[in-house]
């Protein structure tokens, strides 16, 4: 079998050319309480307007403005309350020359009502209160429509649904939520000298450990993930089960076999089904074998069996391709600039990104590799929250100096609180 010539491209080129691809999920419709995590595949409107009406933001006492002119130490002015009203319940009375109604946060303002004084702003009297400021019109009151308005967009197609998006969709009734449906993956590792995690150790042979990380991934993206039997370094058999895995899933998801020795199938099955190589080496490491194609609308990613790259391969490629495929708005991965805290001074010539402890030192976001950094470590990802980018053709990094760090975690804690 020939070896098969391939030629780097760049990281940021690599990702460009994955979300590029016109292969998007179709809209559907998910519960609010199920909605969390996924994209928003229409608008959503604001039904009312917000607040409805005009209401107070304290607790105090609703008054006409008008009669608090002149208020001062000296010359306190006095007023008579004549109703009390909640949160949730409407003052039938009408004020007239110095009168008031005690009133809650968030309750209606009363008819002849222009201002509200807080609680900690007035004397109390047998019959009320008095103050000793004057008050302007509409002062320490929330105006009718001032948040948002009938019609306005509260939030935008493409947009990630959080929790505060999620109370925005109950807080203008929204039961039923226009989403994109979340594709499907399946994982197949592959490699004769793979065991399942349950079986014994033989000479030569290591468990399947890829599988279950990129299984972990796709569930920690709320991804309905399969993984396949692992498959031995045969063509017709690898070929077989990829063919299986396009007819079940959105995106097909191998793991080793892709680099260019002679037991290497998948380039040879992507030719054998058709499908179109995207890039098959990237100028990175760990992962420069990465190879990404697609058949169809759907995606064949080709990761590779050292842990360390194939975890990396799926936070650069695969996740922005899965918000892609959503219809979101944003998909690249984040990134944050720490203090690298240890020196890391070996030189790169491609990109490399290093599993990294990222955390809050003080104020300071601070970050030091994780462990064992070679491309086939699997202990160091555990302790691992985030990603090193050290850009190709550096010399290596010094400690103190100012670094990227692509996060990747969402169990990101530290030990000590700082306020």
């Amino acid at each position: 079998m020939p070896v098969e010539k391939r030629n780097p491209i760049p990281v940021s080129e690599a990702i460009h050319r994955v979300v590029s691809q016109d292969i998007k999920t179709e809209g559907t419709h998910m519960n609010i309480y199920e909605s969390e995590g996924y994209i928003l595949s229409e608008d959503i409107e604001a039904t009312y307007d917000i607040p409805r009406f005009n209401k107070s933001p304290y607790d105090g006492f609703a008054i006409r403005s008008e009669d608090s002119q002149g208020a001062s130490g000296d010359n306190r002015i006095a007023f008579k309350v004549i109703d009390h009203i909640g949160a949730g319940t409407v003052s039938q009375k009408t004020l007239g020359e110095n009168e008031a109604v005690r009133i809650m946060t968030g309750a209606e303002i009363p008819k002849g009502a222009d201002a509200v004084v807080m609680l900690e702003q007035t004397t109390e009297t047998d019959e009320g209160f008095t103050l000793r400021k004057s008050f302007k019109h509409l002062e320490n009151i929330a105006l009718k429509g001032e948040e948002t308005t009938t019609g306005d967009i509260v939030l935008k197609k493409g947009q990630y649904i959080n929790a505060g998006a999620v109370a925005v969709l109950a807080t203008f009734g929204y039961v039923d939520v226009p989403v994109y449906r979340k594709p499907s993956v399946a994982i197949i590792a592959t490699g004769s000298e793979l065991l399942d995690i349950d079986a014994p150790l033989e000479p030569g042979k290591i468990r399947n450990s890829n599988g279950p990380m990129i299984h972990a991934l796709c569930r920690k993206e709320g991804l309905e993930a399969t993984v396949y039997k692992i498959q031995k370094d045969d063509f017709e058999s690898s070929l077989n089960v990829v063919k299986q895995a396009l007819s079940e899933h959105d995106i097909v998801v191998t793991t080793g076999g892709v680099s260019v020795g002679d037991f290497d199938y998948l380039p040879d099955i992507y030719r054998e089904i058709d499908a179109e190589v995207l890039f098959n080496k990237v100028a990175m490491r760990p992962g420069s074998v990465t190879t990404v194609a697609v058949h169809g609308n759907q995606y064949l990613f080709g990761l590779s069996g050292n842990p360390s790259a194939c975890y990396s391969g799926f936070e650069l490629f695969l996740k922005p391709a899965l918000y892609h495929m959503m219809g979101a708005e944003k998909f690249y991965p984040a990134m944050v600039r720490a203090t690298l805290m240890e020196d890391f001074k070996k030189p790169n010539p491609f990109t490399r990104f290093i599993r990294a402890n990222v955390k809050m030192t003080g104020r300071e976001m601070t970050v030091s590799p994780s462990g064992f950094n070679k491309s086939g470590a699997v202990v160091s990802i555990a302790h691992s929250n985030g990603m090193i980018v050290l850009p190709s053709g550096t010399r290596g990094f010094e400690k103190g100096h100012q670094v990227d760090v692509i996060l990747t975690a969402s169990d990101a804690f530290q030990e000590e609180l700082y306020l």
